[in-house]
């Protein structure tokens, strides 16, 4: 894929339908931590770091499981 000298690029259409981007869609570019740059529709750039932050959080789920009870870790805080 190729850059035009006016900072243009086909998004190929297999990419499109499965974006589901159709003619005249909005797009954002969000550039992550990770240096990835994701194209999303306008206005979906909130929903995708939503997105991101909940599966952040489904894969600490249970991480810290201790074994004691609630009523123990609530002793433990309050100490």
């Amino acid at each position: 894929m190729r850059i035009t000298t006016k900072g243009q690029v086909t998004i190929p259409q297999d990419v499109r339908d499965f974006a589901g981007f159709q003619p005249g869609t909005e797009v954002e570019f969000i550039i992550g931590d990770d240096g990835v740059v994701r194209v999303v529709a306008a206005g979906q750039a909130g929903s995708a770091r939503a997105s991101r932050l909940q599966a952040t959080i489904a894969g600490l789920r249970g991480s810290a499981d201790t074994g004691l009870s609630t009523d123990e870790i609530m002793a433990l805080t309050r100490e």
